[in-house]
């Protein structure tokens, strides 16, 4: 899915006992890391600075340890628990860590403080494929915005009916938003999941082509020519598709096992 993605911060701890060691959500300093220690003492030593609480949330993200960052989202979140900011960083984390069913939770509290349109987005991706019919009416609000965030509405429709089972409506959603936003490539793979999915494999493939011409590099048209290849049985096309997917990003492991089970080591 497509995963959502912000912040630069480090959380501080003001301190609670006298000599001031103890740690924003109860850790020990005794095998820290340098730099998490680094960044905790000069947190403790400014606890009002919300970039270093920032900071310290995002250096655990970037060494994906989510679940000490979204407990030091949890500790800041004690002290602002409507601080719309939190909520936001909280609410992607979970997303980031597969934690839908929480993530959800997150989004919905996010909006509740401050109903932007990009968190409208977040939250209607993810209603869309939980199959939750409330996709809809968010996808809704966001039409309302105005042409600015049409294409976004007319996205997340595409989305519920994919995971509906609804693929003719979902790629008529895709095409439309296409028709507002020709680079949107994530449409396009959309699009061409549903129509792979109505074994149009033809229509899939000049799809994924299409996306292809506005960014040459698209790591998942490749992936999916591959399948749609494997399809009509053109093993070589479908190898050579697998490996540029894997040549742009290394670590797709879906395309390395669709390499295997066609019998190619990487």
């Amino acid at each position: 899915m497509n995963k959502i993605i912000f912040f630069v911060f480090l959380l501080a701890l003001a301190s609670c006992s006298n000599n001031g060691n103890n740690t924003s959500a109860g850790n020990s300093n005794a095998d820290m890391p340098e730099q998490e220690k680094n960044m905790r003492d000069l947190a403790a030593k400014y606890p009002d600075s919300f970039l270093l609480k920032e900071n310290l949330i995002q250096y655990f993200r970037e060494n994906s340890n989510y679940g000490q960052a979204i407990a030091e989202t949890e500790y800041a979140l004690k002290n602002d628990s409507a601080n719309e900011r939190l909520w936001y960083m909280k609410a992607t984390l979970l997303t980031e860590n597969d934690d839908t069913t929480k993530a959800i939770k997150a989004w919905e509290q996010t909006i509740r403080i401050s109903p932007r349109p990009e968190y409208l987005m977040s939250l209607g991706t993810l209603y869309a494929f939980t199959k939750d019919p409330l996709a809809l009416g968010m996808a809704d609000v966001l039409m309302a915005y105005g042409p600015s965030t049409q294409y976004q509405g007319l996205f997340i429709k595409g989305l519920y009916c994919n995971t509906t089972g609804n693929k003719a409506k979902a790629a008529e959603f895709f095409d439309a938003c296409i028709s507002i936003d020709y680079t949107n490539t994530l449409a396009y793979r959309e699009k061409a999941i549903a129509e792979y999915d109505m074994g149009d494999y033809k229509a899939a493939i000049k799809t994924l082509e299409l996306a292809l011409t506005v960014k040459k590099t698209y790591d998942e048209a490749y992936y999916w020519l591959g399948r749609c290849f494997e399809k009509q049985d053109k093993k070589q096309d479908a190898i050579e598709s697998y490996k540029i997917a894997l040549q742009l990003s290394p670590d797709y492991i879906e395309a390395k096992d669709a390499l295997g089970k066609l019998g190619v080591v990487q």
